[in-house]
């Protein structure tokens, strides 16, 4: 029999295929899988116009056989089948799809997708098989033919019995090498479990025999092996299912399924989108942050289908990175792919689908947030940083888009309060949005620079995380109100009575102060009275757009570049301790060289920066116990 060749264009195709266009090789089964749904639906096409044929869906089917002892898998159809000008043509022309063609003499558009339109798919094969070969029988036709291949070296087609009208492609699967396994592709859970993941929701039922056990006899508690045939697949996916058929366990359920976690989802989104572009698409705001979520390995993403087919696992253009955190799929017909399906072609629709589902998320949010405040705290404990950090990302490119949905514990409050809620109860003197900064609350309430504004009667927000002051100076402000640290230079209070004084105290001990920066040059920028202080004898105050907590974070960066803050030593005249100041200034200069270090030590301190000399500090301390 006369061995056929491929062209010369197909054979280079086709090494180049085997060795490189799939990232996969489990991915032959899926390709085979599509194939012959793609025969099925051929036939029930042909049927609405051919008044001889018949569609009774429930005759038609896929079924798998492995055979480890012969290394044979089969994958058989029931579909239209080939005639020997169809096997050569659309097997012996890599590249030549007959599904495509198909489509487009039918000029199918609406309803069942044909799913194969590359007709590079059937020839995954040889990625597994030394042997591919292909018995068919044409729905209309008395003869059936055999198209078997070796690989690039061609192909040969003879007559064949068969009586069935479909399709069997039988793989004479490889030994195993080194490298690879390729006996994996004979055992039945393999098979099952890519299945599963890749074809689950073709319409139509993928059968295998399945071994089982059960009791040998009634009261025997003795097991044996039992084969039976199940359908593997799903066949109807829950996203083409009407919202009014479903109910949140079946949600939660399907979660589960699909492994998205092992909590329960806080919110599930069902989205059917039928424009221009259309697609169907199913989103969980997860309850519990994963382990890894803030670590290299985590990968964000969607899974995506085209028509109900498994293309990639993780799509991670289908989301923002801060919306990372949803779990979910999406299924569109209306996505071009590459030759491998495993990558898109052109991402017009694809930012178009990204575009409208982050829409979506943010709206979903809001609701939660408006309608169920404790499952959004719930969720913002979790995952509240990653919207921080998405306020940050891209030079603020996405502040708009996040603002109402951050969330601060408020110094009023004591709660977690939102930004319009803030400003919503701002008094009409307060010129600004006030925050602080520290490791934790109870920190944060014992700051001697918050008493100043506290005694004010403004709310001020508590920073915990070391996001959220970037997050903030990106921002900027918030419905025309300026976010403002406790501890910046200006608080932007107006002036009472006190403060007066104070403005003449900083006149009338200037000199007591230039002395004081001197002793701590290069440590201070400036040494001044206090505006802010109540209580406290001294704190540290910034000039600048560093803060002391910013300045921290940055240390603790891999590329620390030693960033500092503009530093100033605040003094509160109002206090005793300035009066030994004072005293010291005028009688013991080397007393206060030793109190001004004392009170520079304490205000480091106090904002939880380390000492520099920790063995010279007690000493000062000791020095003034004598």
């Amino acid at each position: 029999m006369e061995t056929k060749q491929f062209q010369a264009e197909s054979k280079r195709l086709l090494e180049m295929m085997i060795n490189s266009i799939y990232s996969q090789k489990e991915v032959f089964l899926r390709e085979l899988i599509s194939n012959a749904s793609d025969a099925i639906d051929k036939i029930y096409y042909k049927a609405l116009t051919d008044e001889n044929l018949t569609f009774d869906k429930d005759s038609y089917y896929i079924k798998i056989e492995a055979d480890k002892n012969s290394r044979q898998l089969k994958i058989i159809d029931t579909g239209i089948g080939m005639t020997k000008e169809e096997l050569e043509s659309n097997l012996g022309t890599i590249a030549k799809s007959g599904s495509l063609a198909f489509k487009k003499e039918t000029e199918l558009k609406d309803g069942f997708d044909i799913i194969g339109q590359f007709g590079v798919g059937f020839y995954a094969a040889f990625m597994v098989a030394d042997v591919v070969t292909v018995i068919s029988k044409a729905v209309g036709s008395d003869e059936a033919y055999k198209w078997e291949s070796h690989g690039a070296d061609g192909y040969t087609i003879e007559p064949y019995e068969k009586d069935t009208v479909g399709t069997e492609i039988i793989l004479q699967i490889k030994e195993n090498t080194e490298d690879e396994t390729y006996d994996e592709y004979l055992e039945e859970y393999r098979l099952k479990q890519i299945i599963k993941k890749y074809s689950d929701f073709i319409r139509y039922p993928i059968k295998m025999d399945v071994t089982s056990k059960k009791p040998k006899a009634e009261d025997s508690e003795e097991l044996v092996d039992f084969t039976e045939e199940q359908t593997i697949n799903s066949m109807v996916p829950i996203w083409r299912k009407n919202k009014s058929e479903l109910t949140d366990e079946d949600y939660e359920n399907f979660y589960a399924e699909k492994h998205y976690g092992f909590d329960k989802p806080i919110k599930h989104l069902h989205i059917n989108v039928d424009g221009t572009i259309r697609y169907n698409a199913i989103l969980f705001i997860p309850e519990n942050i994963p382990f890894d979520y803030y670590s290299k390995e985590y990968e964000k993403g969607l899974e995506l289908y085209s028509n109900g087919v498994l293309i990639m696992n993780k799509c991670s253009d289908l989301l923002p990175d801060y919306f990372s955190f949803v779990k979910g799929m999406v299924d569109s017909e209306d996505l071009s792919l590459n030759i491998s399906r495993e990558m898109l072609q052109h991402d017009r629709q694809l930012k178009f689908i990204a575009k409208n589902i982050s829409k979506k998320i943010k709206s979903e949010l809001q609701s939660l947030l408006k309608n169920d405040r404790e499952k959004y705290e719930a969720f913002y404990n979790s995952f509240g940083r990653q919207l921080k950090y998405g306020v940050y990302s891209d030079f603020g490119a996405n502040k708009e888009l996040l603002q109402d949905l951050l969330m601060f514990y408020s110094s009023k409050e004591k709660k977690m309060v939102t930004l319009d809620e803030y400003v919503s109860r701002m008094p009409e003197d307060q010129k600004y949005i006030y925050y602080a900064s520290g490791e934790s609350y109870d920190r944060i309430e014992k700051l001697p620079q918050t008493e100043l504004v506290a005694d004010k009667g403004y709310e001020i927000l508590y920073f915990t995380e070391d996001i959220d002051e970037f997050a903030i100076r990106m921002l900027m402000s918030y419905k025309e109100k300026e976010f403002k640290s406790v501890s910046s230079g200006d608080l932007g209070i107006e002036e009472d009575e006190n403060q007066k004084d104070q403005n003449e105290d900083e006149q009338e001990n200037k000199e007591l102060f230039d002395y004081m920066k001197n002793v701590l040059s290069g440590k201070v920028q400036d040494v001044r009275v206090s505006k802010r202080l109540k209580t406290h004898p001294v704190c540290l105050s910034t000039d600048g757009e560093v803060t002391i907590e910013m300045e921290k974070i940055l240390s603790q960066m891999p590329d620390n570049q030693n960033i500092k803050a503009n530093k100033v030593l605040e003094i509160n005249t109002n206090h005793e301790v300035f009066k030994s100041l004072t005293a010291a200034f005028e009688n013991d200069k080397e007393k206060l060289n030793l109190y001004t270090n004392l009170l520079y030590n304490q205000a480091l301190l106090i904002e939880g920066l380390p000492i520099q000399d920790p063995v010279e500090f007690t000493n000062d301390i000791c020095k003034v116990m004598v």
